[in-house]
């Protein structure tokens, strides 16, 4: 490293590529499972807001309604 703090561009290179040696791909079944979680979690969370914003919505309506 230089004294300045400032990398080579070839020693950035090295270090580049000795980290992405380091990176462990997920295999295709933990792909698989990861991308149905994050599906279901979508799925909840989206019946979770819109009961929300329902409940928000008609709490609103209510109150302007008294106006």
């Amino acid at each position: 490293m230089a004294k300045d703090g400032k990398t080579s561009p070839g020693e950035f290179i090295r270090q580049v590529r000795s980290e992405t040696s380091k990176v462990v791909w997920p295999t295709r079944e933990e792909t698989i499972r990861t991308a149905i979680f994050v599906f279901i979690m979508m799925l909840i969370l989206s019946l979770f807001f819109l009961g929300v914003d329902s409940l928000f919505g008609a709490a609103v309506r209510w109150l302007l309604s008294l106006a």
